[in-house]
């Protein structure tokens, strides 16, 4: 086997091994992080529905003056967690289950927990 489809296989185990945790709660929504070397988004999704409730993302519009002030990827990422917690207030979610399909739990995927928990969300 090649490299690339090793490294496919752990991070398929890895992605399986968080969402087998955090699927089917069932009084507490699913916030979900996505990123990739540029961006990163997050969704709260409810799983009994399939329907993602709330989302924010470094592509999002409202949020474009707050990122170019931001110095670094990290710093972006804290801003996007925050936004999320706001839009989830006004959606009156406050419990979430963090998936973080897959990535490791430091940088960017913390920096957005963080902002996330500072926001209001309870994880």
């Amino acid at each position: 086997m090649s490299k690339i489809s090793d490294k496919k296989i752990r991070y398929e185990r890895r992605r399986n091994r968080s969402k087998r945790k955090n699927r089917f709660h069932p009084e507490r929504f699913r916030l979900v992080v996505s990123r990739s070397l540029k961006n990163i988004s997050a969704q709260i999704i409810d799983d009994s529905q399939d329907a993602t409730l709330v989302s924010a993302s470094t592509l999002d519009k409202n949020l474009q003056s707050k990122l170019k002030k931001a110095e670094s990827k990290v710093e972006q990422s804290k801003l996007v967690g925050e936004e999320l917690a706001v839009k989830a207030k006004a959606k009156d979610i406050e419990k979430v289950v963090f998936d973080r399909n897959g990535f490791p739990y430091h940088g960017r995927v913390k920096a957005l927990a963080d902002g996330a928990r500072e926001g209001g969300l309870v994880f």
